[in-house]
């Protein structure tokens, strides 16, 4: 689990393209991080398969097509999230690093950010509501329920992410607060069972 407050930057060192792809990715710290814990990369739960100056992670064609990981290259800078530990300060909100898609930036002005996403994930998106951008935990602002929706970025976060290197056209990970998935799923069962 993560929170969504990023720790900093790392920076990719090394592709390897198999049958999975193998990144290697200079990160902040590796203060006791062990193979097999999970690391937030651009809010993309992944899992360190060795940890030394850069941290290797295998990922999958799945994850490289539903997430903007496949377009890294050497030198790429990305947002960096260790795992949540017990008692650790939740100041963001709960994050499983499960990405469900990609959505384009559209607008940059100052620090408001108009984003949009696919119709699919329209209905996930709520005005105060929680969401992932790049592993950054956000508050919805105003959205017009078809996918279009604004954020607005506090100049601290846009110096500790990536966010603020990013403009219009930009590809960025979504992740949908869990809850409010949750909630919609169960309203659309609901109700399709009340019409039958």
């Amino acid at each position: 689990m993560f929170t969504g407050i990023v720790q900093g930057t790392g920076c990719v060192q090394s592709i390897e393209i198999g049958p999975v792809v193998t990144m290697g990715i200079q990160i902040p710290s590796t203060d006791g991080l062990e193979i097999g814990a999970s690391v937030s990369i651009d809010g993309v739960c992944l899992t360190a398969t060795s940890v030394d100056e850069a941290v290797t992670f295998d990922i999958i064609p799945e994850t490289l097509e539903r997430t903007t990981l496949g377009s890294l290259s050497p030198g790429s800078s990305v947002n960096v999230e260790r795992a949540l530990k017990f008692g650790d300060e939740l100041g963001g909100h709960l994050l499983s690093g499960h990405i469900m898609g990609t959505a384009e930036i559209l607008t940059v002005e100052n620090q408001d950010y108009t984003i949009k996403c696919s119709s699919e994930m329209a209905e996930f998106i709520q005005e105060k509501g929680f969401i992932a951008v790049d592993g950054i935990s956000l508050t919805v602002g105003v959205t017009d329920g078809l996918g279009c929706f604004e954020v607005h970025i506090i100049p601290e976060t846009l110096r500790l992410t990536t966010l603020g290197s990013k403009g219009i056209g930009d590809l960025v990970n979504i992740e949908i607060d869990a809850m409010t998935q949750a909630i919609v799923e169960t309203t659309k069962r609901l109700m399709a069972n009340k019409e039958v």
